[in-house]
């Protein structure tokens, strides 16, 4: 089951609140708040679409580089012990350390 909504590589939030009876989530991943709100599903997807276009929309207008979710990198810190293991580990698989790391991630990831 999916909790979340996908609009041009952008992820939203989806949440209800009982008490208010509606719908509502943010644009994650991104510096600024976007939020949007609907009384039903169809609504929540609508809502997310424009919340998604008009965030795109303004950074054009003010001239702002708009965020993009993820960009697929980030830096990690380890131990200098699992740093040469893992170093030695990716040598003798032939892939790069960063491969090794992303299928490590995968594996932890995919696994729950």
């Amino acid at each position: 089951m999916k909790n979340f909504l996908e609009h041009k590589n952008y992820r939203g939030t989806v949440e209800f609140s009982a008490e208010d009876e509606v719908f509502f989530g943010k644009i994650n991943g991104i510096r600024d708040v976007v939020t949007f709100e609907a009384d039903t599903v169809t609504k929540l997807k609508k809502a997310f679409k424009e919340a998604v276009e008009d965030y795109i929309e303004t950074c054009k207008k003010s001239g702002k580089d708009v965020d993009k979710e993820f960009k697929g990198s980030f830096n990690v810190r380890v131990k200098p012990t699992i740093h040469r293991m893992a170093a030695i580990k990716s040598a003798s698989l032939k892939i790069s350390l960063n491969q090794l790391v992303e299928r490590a991630l995968e594996k932890e990831v995919l696994s729950h």
